[in-house]
């Protein structure tokens, strides 16, 4: 998986799903998920374009953005128990959490910076919106377009957990889920969770190796 692209597709909507004050009022009149998406992601573009001077000098600046809105609007713990997947069975809800925080802090502290390096004006096209099968959700299809590249294919599953919140994202195909619980399953086979979320939270144990 590509970390740079990774970074972008994960960031753009997921800082986004649940906005505020006027946002939060078109979100609520928006008619689908994949509206949300694009709408939320177009917002958070904007943002980082205008604040980009202040997020260069100010890398704490931009962390607080980040957490502050990621907190907000991606599933972490539903994504973290799938990424656990059989190590997670029978996990208190305190070790779900810790991996959901750590897993997504070291994700944002390795690539948070690469948003503000990317060229060719990014921006997002809605594809398409197809139901889940056992009524788990959406999957909101879209490509990340930039200015002299190639559209990269970006999918967003959704649910409605109060408000529609992303748990996964799939990058030409290759899912965040997944790719995780693949890196990680060694680790957790060896360690209990709290111990696996101490090394991510620390930078011992890394998410997301690739190339860009």
């Amino acid at each position: 998986m590509k970390p740079l692209i990774l970074s972008l597709a994960l960031a753009l909507p997921l800082l986004a799903g649940v906005p505020t004050g006027v946002h939060a009022q078109q979100a609520a009149t928006a008619a689908t998920p994949g509206k949300q998406v694009v709408e939320n992601g177009t917002r958070i573009l904007a943002t980082l374009q205008q604040r980009r001077t202040e997020f260069l000098k100010d890398s704490a600046a931009l962390k607080t953005f980040i957490d502050g809105e990621l907190r907000t609007s991606f599933d972490r713990e539903y994504a973290a128990r799938l990424v656990l997947g059989p190590h997670g069975r029978g996990a208190s809800d305190a070790d779900v959490r810790l991996f959901a925080d750590a897993m997504s802090d070291n994700l944002m502290q390795r690539y948070g910076s690469a948003l503000l390096s990317f060229e060719g004006k990014p921006r997002i096209r809605l594809k398409s919106e197809t139901p889940l099968p056992g009524n788990r959700g959406v999957k909101v299809a879209t490509e990340l377009l930039r200015d002299g590249a190639d559209p990269v294919p970006v999918d967003y599953l959704v649910r409605d957990n109060g408000g529609w919140k992303i748990f996964d994202v799939m990058v030409e195909g290759v899912s965040y889920v997944q790719t995780f619980r693949s890196q990680f399953d060694a680790p957790l086979r060896q360690k209990p969770i709290a111990q696996v979320a101490a090394e991510l939270r620390s930078g011992t144990l890394q998410a997301a190796h690739g190339n860009p």
